[in-house]
């Protein structure tokens, strides 16, 4: 009994990784607000074509976060620890399951009712998009709080997966190894700068939206990589992960 608990309550190398990031996150944000405070001039790497002009301490938070998205978009196997949520859509990711269990009707209805609630998160996180646009646009805001509002995003990231996720009310995904919509992340996160313009900016959208594209054209073509039912990768049983550990026991006791 004592060696299953052990077994249990263990924190895996994945969570840990993570969970250094989501620290490393926390710093890049103290360190934004401290650019933002004693050295502006930092944050005019983000206008026009001034990434080429001077260097920042900018381009190394760009040059991350390009290097987040390529691997999501290009197969990674053993070189980095990336989640398997992050990686389902690819072919080396896809377990089939010992025994067909399922039926392909079954398979379709999940997608379809998994992407109606996506797309119901797709509309919150839109209209919530609009508004910081139009502040944008009416002055409210400037480029260095458009900025500042991505870098939080950033670590709200994180902590969606390690501690709390709003939109798996919505989503209803049982963790971040099957929820729908885990590749959206950087698509939403930069998604506040469409109104700053800029080659750093603009880059950061493209990719995040190439990402995205990816993600959506392999649910529609290879579904059977998203659903646990056709990919035992996916399954509790299965996961190495166990990122959002604060599921993983409920699931477990199901």
């Amino acid at each position: 009994m004592h060696s299953q608990g052990t077994v249990k309550n263990k924190v895996s190398r994945t969570r840990k990784t993570y969970t250094l990031q989501l620290v490393l996150r926390c710093m890049v944000l103290i360190g934004c607000i401290l650019l933002l405070i004693f050295d502006r001039s930092q944050l005019k790497v983000l206008e026009g074509w001034n990434f080429f002009r001077h260097f920042s301490l900018l381009h190394l938070l760009w040059l991350t976060w390009m290097l987040d998205m390529l691997w999501q978009i290009v197969p990674v196997k053993k070189r980095l620890i990336i989640a398997l949520g992050s990686q389902k859509h690819f072919k080396f990711r896809f377990q089939p399951p010992e025994k067909e269990n399922f039926s392909y009707q079954a398979l379709r209805r999940h997608i379809i009712d998994t992407t109606k609630s996506a797309y119901k998160v797709f509309g919150i996180w839109a209209a919530a998009v609009a508004l910081i646009s139009l502040l944008r646009i009416w002055g409210v805001l400037n480029n260095e709080a458009l900025f500042m509002i991505t870098i939080v995003f950033y670590v709200c990231d994180l902590i969606c997966v390690l501690i709390w996720c709003p939109f798996r009310l919505i989503v209803k995904a049982k963790c971040c190894t099957t929820c729908r919509i885990f590749n959206w992340d950087h698509l939403m996160m930069f998604s506040p700068l469409l109104t700053v313009g800029g080659f750093y900016c603009g880059t950061l959208l493209l990719m995040a939206f190439a990402d995205w594209l990816l993600w959506e054209l392999c649910i529609m073509m290879y579904p059977e990589r998203f659903w646990e039912n056709s990919n035992a990768a996916l399954r509790c049983a299965n996961c190495t992960d166990k990122l959002c550990t604060q599921y993983c026991g409920k699931n477990n006791e199901q």
